[in-house]
């Protein structure tokens, strides 16, 4: 799917969503052939003619007004970050793809890595791809994954490919579903923003030809940024726990974001953390110790 067609989708899914009770629109009684509201409808509400609304859907017609974009979002109960996606796709025009320069982790990233250093911690790129993380971020993430994988761009974890087909990952959260659709409508804001992005567009190509859950997900067209949440987790080490992760945009480098997971002062989930750093710890010296014995 080109560009171009993105917009006509997210009208259409967003039309789909809407009851035309939930507007305020009296309809006879009978059975409906569309679910959610018509065009003619959605046109009404906004306020333009259904035979523009038609045009803008099928992306025939460019250059749409801020007011009307505005009035679309305001039929459509669009929030915030919707309204910006709306924008962002209406200004969109077909152009080639081409593949983007390798994400980098500057140094003063690395460095607050290294302050983190007992913290599970993971800095993720505008695809979601692992740019880096600390060991315990590692441990509780992805231990069954090389730690230095991060560290080569053609072998770098991508949490959203993990959650769809690693099982590892998928039995990892107890609260898959509700992290997929997290995950998917961060995603869909990158594509909104980076509609050029070659590595992107294969990235949700494979996604949607190897599983039918992430199709259903991304063909409801939510956006939203992963900014925090609670999550209970079922590590395969150290059992259950209960986290929250936090979304941090990094500043100096604006498309990445520091992800922490922290766990309630004092819970069993914090004691559950501090464990697994101990396992970890213990896991990351076994391998000198066995090459430089202790000398008798």
């Amino acid at each position: 799917m080109s560009s171009s067609g993105h917009l006509g989708e997210f009208l259409r899914a967003r039309r789909a969503r809407l009851r035309p009770e939930d507007v305020g629109l009296v309809t006879p009684p009978g059975r409906r052939r569309v679910a959610g509201l018509r065009r003619e409808e959605l046109a009404q509400l906004a306020g333009v003619s259904v035979s523009y609304y038609t045009r803008l859907e099928q992306h025939q017609s460019v250059n749409a007004s801020d007011g009307v974009l505005d009035a679309l979002a305001t039929a459509l109960r669009l929030d915030d970050h919707e309204r910006a996606h709306l924008r962002e796709l209406a200004a969109q025009r077909p152009r080639p793809r081409k593949r983007p320069p390798v994400e980098r982790v500057k140094g003063l990233t690395r460095e607050l890595l290294q302050s983190l250093k007992d913290v599970p911690a993971v800095v993720v790129g505008r695809r979601c791809d692992v740019l880096a993380w600390t060991p315990l971020g590692h441990a509780l993430l992805a231990g069954h994954i090389d730690p230095a994988a991060p560290e080569c761009p053609g072998e770098r974890p991508n949490l959203v490919r993990m959650l769809f087909l690693d099982q590892h990952t998928r039995e990892l959260y107890v609260d898959w579903d509700r992290k997929a659709r997290g995950l998917v409508a961060s995603l869909r804001l990158a594509a909104g923003r980076h509609p050029d992005d070659a590595l992107l567009a294969s990235l949700v190509g494979e996604l949607s030809v190897k599983c039918p859950e992430f199709v259903a997900m991304w063909g409801d067209h939510r956006v939203k940024p992963c900014v925090g949440d609670t999550f209970r987790l079922r590590h395969p080490l150290v059992g259950d726990l209960t986290i929250t992760q936090q979304s941090l945009q990094l500043t100096h480098s604006p498309e990445q974001s520091l992800v922490l997971v922290t766990a309630e002062e004092g819970s069993s989930s914090a004691d559950t953390l501090k464990l697994l750093g101990q396992l970890s710890a213990r896991s990351d010296r076994a391998p000198a110790e066995l090459a430089e014995p202790t000398p008798r």
